[in-house]
């Protein structure tokens, strides 16, 4: 804000003036013409008003008319005539002044006043500086006007038009220092003097591509060159670009009395580019909304924008395409073409989220593929990693995660799904509710919370695994579970041993209760007042009853809980005993098949014998409450 203060330092001269009247429009510029003349400091000199001139004028066009004085009405009237908004008019204020040097003993010299304005200065300010100290005098509303006005007209701020609400401010200043009698501001205040016309402003026309997805990057943040929005997704309804039509501004006048004429607004973006009906157009007062009828990713063919799903290209690659990160619920189906065998079609360090995939090759090194629907015709490095509800990989070397998983053939890799379709496994790890493999070799660790289902058997060292607790989820819920069930078995602890408690005293003074009770009956029938101790007796037996049957409701409400969880921790080992591990071939070499039980928390295994003719094994329960892997039928 700028500041056009009363400055009142000490003067560095001590050579007074003699008083001098003149008439000037501008205040500051006759101070400092008068003060060089006299050879002082222009902070040694003040200034008195002693009359005020407001002059108006309408120009015609170009032709300048003559200046006229007008009367505080006219004044009043400008700006129900609309004149002050007409380029036209113009305004201007004479001031007769009397120029003197400053008095000591000033008693307004610790009062540190400022006028400031906006940058348009419709705005003016008064600011108390923090630390200014004055006393209250009966003419002191009367002369901190006078303060104001001089800070105004130094600034070329016209006094008395504009400022409708100085009065409102200067009662609030005074009714504080008559208060506080002698007031001292510790802090800094600020208070609207004078506000005249705001202009406008010009709104250029500007074409806002919202679709063109910038992230904003902080310094500490690293700059992912690899992602550089090869494919710019985009989801129904989605703003995608924005036209902003112009928009002409509006005049103002400040509190200078000048003309503020807003400049012509520039149109230099109107839209040459057409749309097809992927993409509607609402046409506003305002703007042009180019928003998206459906999900997917625009593209722009020569001059038309278009909503599409499908997109063949060559390979994905730092050079070529970079990171493809459209999100699986955006709608975009890709197919990447390279089927040569030492190329990456999904090249070192790639991440590719699109909602559906069709890989032809091979997918890199550290690369990431996540997909609703995923497809790689060659093989995945042993540090990619393909995530898909649907997915189908020809040779697995890497990280696979799904709901429905097949491979064609599995070399050491890693799979996490529900359910798992392998036709031929060579050594790899494999988590799922179930799991079928056509054609097992060696190094096959398998382990599923329903079934395991071998077609054909060809090595040896597997291990086959039933765990009911395989998925995170269900580890999660019997470990909350068992905290439940402990706490409550606590609480159900406690209670009883309060329940024994209480039922041992109530039976206990149960003569003497009934005993005192009778005797309250006949006092209460005979009119005769009931002993204070016979009361005070009752009512503290009355009370141990009450509490007893309250602790018997929650003790039944909490063993309630009890026997549920209890019943829910035996449902998660339930299930084990329906699961199964099938092998149709014969066994060959050695192998081991595990069961992993909730409660008692055991393992159960057995390793088949070469050439068993058992198929079909469960776990099952043996009278004497042991556990045993066993050959069932089917």
């Amino acid at each position: 804000m700028a500041l056009f203060g009363s400055d009142n330092k000490t003067t560095k001269s001590s050579k007074k003036i003699r008083p001098t009247v003149v008439r000037t429009q501008n205040v500051a510029k006759e101070l400092m013409s008068i003060a060089k003349s006299n050879d002082v400091n222009v902070s040694s000199i003040d200034f008195n008003i002693l009359e005020v001139q407001t002059y108006t004028r309408v120009n015609k066009g170009d032709k300048e008319v003559d200046w006229e004085e007008a009367t505080e009405e006219e004044l009043s009237e400008l700006e129900d005539k609309g004149a002050i908004l007409d380029k036209n008019f113009q305004i201007k204020q004479m001031y007769e002044i009397e120029i003197f040097s400053k008095i000591d003993n000033d008693p307004y010299g610790d009062l540190h006043l400022a006028v400031g304005a906006n940058a348009t200065k419709c705005k003016i300010y008064l600011s108390i500086r923090e630390g200014s100290k004055v006393s209250f005098n009966p003419r002191f509303e009367e002369e901190l006007l006078i303060l104001i006005n001089k800070s105004k007209v130094r600034a070329n701020i016209l006094i008395n038009i504009f400022d409708e609400m100085l009065a409102d401010e200067i009662s609030k200043i005074v009714a504080h220092v008559r208060v506080e009698e002698t007031a001292v501001y510790d802090k800094s205040e600020t208070h609207l003097i004078a506000e005249a016309y705001e202009p406008t402003p010009t709104t250029n026309d500007a074409l806002i591509f919202h679709y063109d997805k910038k992230d904003t990057i902080n310094e500490k943040d690293k700059v992912d060159y690899a992602n550089r929005g090869f494919i710019q997704s985009v989801h129904k309804d989605e703003l995608l670009i924005e036209y902003v039509k112009i928009k002409e501004g509006k005049p103002g006048r400040n509190c200078r009395g000048e003309f503020m004429e807003p400049k012509e607004p520039i149109e230099e973006n109107v839209p040459t580019f057409t749309t097809d009906d992927t993409i509607k157009v609402i046409d506003s007062e305002k703007n042009i909304e180019y928003r998206a009828v459906e999900n997917g990713y625009i593209a722009l063919d020569g001059t038309l924008y278009t909503i599409k799903s499908d997109v063949d290209i060559g390979e994905i690659s730092f050079k070529t395409t970079g990171s493809i990160s459209a999100g699986v619920d955006s709608d975009v189906n890709i197919s990447v073409k390279e089927t040569d065998a030492v190329k990456d079609a999904v090249g070192t360090g790639m991440v590719v989220e699109v909602s559906e995939i069709d890989i032809d090759g091979n997918v890199g090194s550290n690369a990431k593929v996540t997909a609703l629907k995923a497809n790689v015709g060659g093989q995945t490095h042993k540090t990619a990693t393909v995530r898909a509800d649907n997915l189908q990989i020809n040779i697995h070397k890497g990280k696979a995660y799904g709901k429905n998983i097949h491979i064609t053939r599995l070399e050491h890799g890693e799979i996490d799904g529900d359910r798992v379709d392998i036709v031929q496994a060579m050594g790899g790890n494999i988590r799922a509710k179930e799991i079928e493999i056509e054609l097992c070799g060696s190094y096959v660790h398998a382990t599923a919370s329903r079934l395991i289902e071998i077609k054909k058997l060809q090595g040896s060292e597997n291990v086959f695994t039933i765990d009911p607790l395989l998925k995170k989820s269900a580890q999660d819920g019997l470990d909350e579970n068992q905290d439940s069930i402990l706490e409550l078995a606590n609480a159900v602890k406690n209670i009883k041993n309060e329940i024994d408690k209480y039922t041992t005293l109530v039976k206990e003074n149960q003569s003497t209760y009934n005993d005192v009770k009778k005797r309250l009956i006949h006092y209460k029938k005979n009119g005769v007042k009931m002993p204070s101790s016979f009361v005070k007796q009752y009512k503290q037996f009355k009370k141990v009853q009450e509490h007893l049957v309250t602790i018997k409701r929650e003790f039944e409400v909490k063993n309630d809980q009890l026997t549920l969880l209890t019943t829910k921790t035996a449902s998660f080992q339930d299930n084990i005993f329906d699961a199964r591990i099938i092998n149709r071939d014969r066994w060959i070499g050695h192998n081991e098949i595990i069961f992993k039980l909730v409660d008692p928390p055991i393992e159960v295994s057995l390793k088949p014998e070469e050439g068993s003719p058992d198929k079909i094994f469960a776990i099952v329960e043996l009278e004497d409450g042991r556990y045993e892997i066993e050959a069932v039928k089917e």
